[in-house]
């Protein structure tokens, strides 16, 4: 195995662009690898990610030769061979070869993980010989733990063996409590072909409705909720109508949204608060504001108490903080956190309460607020900001020592937020005090890192089959199936090596996306984290170096630090080449087509096409000159810049010609739009972490 992953090292890139574009240039030039390496297991990788290739082309009956290539030298990757073999001879009609290659699976390869897989493919060419009681006693080995596939073809096997009944439950389970799966709408049509079929129960309509909403797929679900409003009994119909409106507002059918409310009659307690509530919305969405603010006046006399009122009230904040008016959004956002102290916004409400009388000049009933956030709510994420803005305000008060007691808190509790290391700047400019004693009690209520998640630093077994498996799948670009196999051994082991091993897997194929997804679940609280405190592997990962020189290069070309635009494309993109947005921004730093085109011309970039905004060296060319353009715009400042990369340089304009700001931090924290605000706060700390983790670019 370890012969086999050394030889098959220079097969990667070209495994990856097969398997990626599937051109015959690059089929080509996997096919040669295969043949010089004939005699050798590289040479066999290389012929199953060539017959791999042609399954996801499903182009089965050229699968087969690859794939038989394959097997003289398959060794312990010889699973994948037979699963797909079997697989291509069973597309192709070939039934005997299919029974014959798969039949045996399970014994043959006792440690794989494609036994299950086997056994679906397998029961497939058992239905086709007449078998399907075969097939049913094979599958019903199989369903724990639940997988859709599994049970699609237990179903059809239900199905052949004449268990009508059988069958219909088990494609029902799959349609009605497995909506998102990738055979759910299989399963359904599988249901219509039986007879007899029992109509499905209001709970299943439920279920598969909820599920639905849970996936975001609220069209879907505003047609299951219409069924369940027409089925159901009276004192039902109401809240089923309401899950109808919040589908279809979700959707952006708001004027059917209004038209189901119309229907909402006679409703009290909580059923007339979502009313209410998603009375407002609906207005809200439409830019009817006077409306909404009718609905939220409605729900403060109908429901003083309820939660819906406390989301109302948020959104009446959030919406006159957009339009500029400060005295209303501030009045808003403390009668939210008053009504609701303990509600899941009420750190958020009160922050921003006090964040508006600070900007109001109310230094000293700002300072108040601020340590009323810390004390009431310090375990919230707006204690960071809450500290250092009370400490400037204890430099302003002419305050040192308090002032480097919070800024010290900051540093030492949120050591890579984004207030931290503006903090580590204002203490380097405070002047030294004799007085290094004094302690403030306020501080003692913020708590400590929570610990319990630490991450020690582990190695693999090398002599694991799965792992071995994983490295050489691994070289031959085929990523999922490696990481599947990490994942299995990293269980089976029980040790902390499994998300590190396989985020570098991720890295060294290029998929730096989601090794950055990964670790962010691995170790959620790693910012609170010194560098020391977490493995080198997980800050690698999660900080990725990727098209670096290309990356630096265009960086130094603009007069740009590396590092910051290396943060911004971890924010845009998170390293995806082929990231697309849902604004059909393209690429690492997520170009429109017009802009891309605009800053092409300007920089005299020949022969351009939108296409070539997917090539990370152009679209790092033309996306750093871009945003070049933006610091520009902003007389150098960075925070404006980024703002505007984000939200469009006439929202920044519009901003910052509400009053006056201490500096642009002050202008970053009262920026109207959360998403834009975190964004700009997000890329300036990652270019903090990589400075620290990398040192001069």
């Amino acid at each position: 195995m370890l012969q086999a992953f050394v030889a098959s090292a220079s097969l990667r890139p070209m495994a990856q662009q097969l398997l990626q574009d599937r051109s015959l240039p690059a089929y080509a030039g996997v096919e040669a690898y295969a043949r010089a390496h004939a005699k050798e297991d590289a040479g066999a990788l290389a012929w199953l990610v060539v017959g791999y290739a042609r399954v996801l082309d499903h182009d089965y009956a050229r699968a087969i030769d690859p794939l038989n290539r394959a097997k003289v030298h398959a060794g312990d990757l010889g699973d994948y061979v037979d699963y797909y073999l079997g697989t291509a001879y069973q597309q192709t009609g070939r039934r005997a070869e299919a029974l014959a290659t798969l039949a045996d699976f399970a014994r043959t390869h006792p440690d794989s993980l494609l036994v299950r897989d086997a056994h679906v493919s397998y029961s497939g060419a058992l239905l086709l010989e007449g078998q399907a009681a075969e097939a049913v006693t094979l599958l019903e080995q199989d369903r724990v733990p639940v997988r859709s596939d599994v049970e699609l073809a237990l179903g059809r096997a239900y199905a052949a063996a004449g268990q009508s009944a059988k069958a219909a439950e088990t494609f029902q389970n799959i349609y009605y409590t497995m909506p998102g799966s990738a055979d759910a709408d299989t399963a359904y049509a599988e249901l219509k072909k039986l007879p007899s079929v029992p109509p499905p129960t209001f709970i299943q309509i439920k279920t598969r409705a909820d599920g639905l909403m849970n996936r975001k797929r609220y069209a879907e679900a505003a047609d299951e909720y219409r069924s369940l409003v027409n089925e159901a009994s009276p004192d039902v119909r109401p809240v089923m109508q309401l899950s109808l409106v919040e589908a279809l507002h979700r959707s952006g059918r708001n004027h059917d949204a209004k038209l189901v409310l119309a229907l909402v009659s006679g409703v009290g307690g909580d059923v007339n608060a979502h009313r209410l509530y998603l009375l407002g919305q609906v207005a809200f969405a439409t830019s009817d504001n006077d409306a909404f603010y009718r609905t939220v006046d409605e729900l403060r006399q109908a429901a003083p108490t309820s939660p819906w009122l406390e989301q109302a009230l948020l959104s009446a904040a959030n919406l006159h903080l957009v339009h500029h008016e400060y005295d209303q959004a501030l009045d808003a956002f403390r009668e939210a956190q008053q009504r609701f102290p303990t509600g899941a916004r009420a750190s958020y409400m009160h922050w921003k309460a006090a964040w508006l009388v600070l900007r109001q000049g109310r230094n000293a009933e700002a300072e108040k607020a601020f340590e009323e956030q810390i004390a009431l709510y310090a375990s919230g994420s707006e204690t960071p900001a809450a500290l250092y803005w009370r400490a400037r305000l204890a430099e302003e008060d002419n305050q040192p020592i308090m002032a480097r007691a919070f800024y010290q808190k900051i540093s030492d509790r949120y050591r890579n937020f984004y207030y931290a290391e503006l903090a580590r700047q204002r203490l380097k400019h405070l002047p030294a005090t004799a007085d290094a004693t004094t302690t403030y009690a306020l501080l003692d209520h913020v708590p400590p890192i929570d610990s319990t998640g630490k991450v020690a630093d582990s190695e693999p077994p090398s002599d694991e089959l799965h792992v071995q498996k994983a490295e050489l799948l691994g070289n031959g670009g085929l990523v999922d199936f490696a990481v599947r196999e990490l994942q299995a051994a990293a269980a089976a082991d029980g040790g902390s090596w499994g998300p590190a091993e396989t985020a570098q897997l991720y890295d060294e194929t290029g998929h730096y996306d989601q090794a950055i997804e990964l670790m962010k679940h691995s170790a959620p609280n790693y910012f609170a984290l010194d560098i020391p405190d977490l493995p080198r592997k997980y800050w690698e990962a999660l900080f990725p170096k990727a098209y670096w020189s290309d990356l630096k290069r265009s960086s130094a070309a603009n007069g740009l630090d590396p590092y910051l635009v290396a943060s911004l494309i971890r924010q845009e993109s998170e390293f995806n080449p082929n990231a697309v947005s849902r604004a059909n921004a393209v690429g690492l730093m997520q170009l429109l087509p017009k802009t891309g085109k605009a800053v092409a011309r300007e920089v005299k970039l020949k022969r351009y096409t939108a296409s070539q905004l997917y090539t990370p060296a152009v679209n790092l060319q033309l996306g750093t000159r871009y945003f070049r353009g933006m610091v520009d715009r902003f007389g150098g400042s960075f925070e404006y810049a980024l703002a505007a990369y984000n939200a469009g340089s006439d929202r920044v304009e519009e901003w910052l010609g509400q009053g006056k700001y201490r500096d642009p931090q002050e202008f970053v924290e009262s920026i109207p739009f959360t998403e834009t605000r975190e964004y700009v706060q997000a890329i300036l700390r990652n270019a903090s972490v990589y400075k620290q983790l990398y040192g001069t670019p």
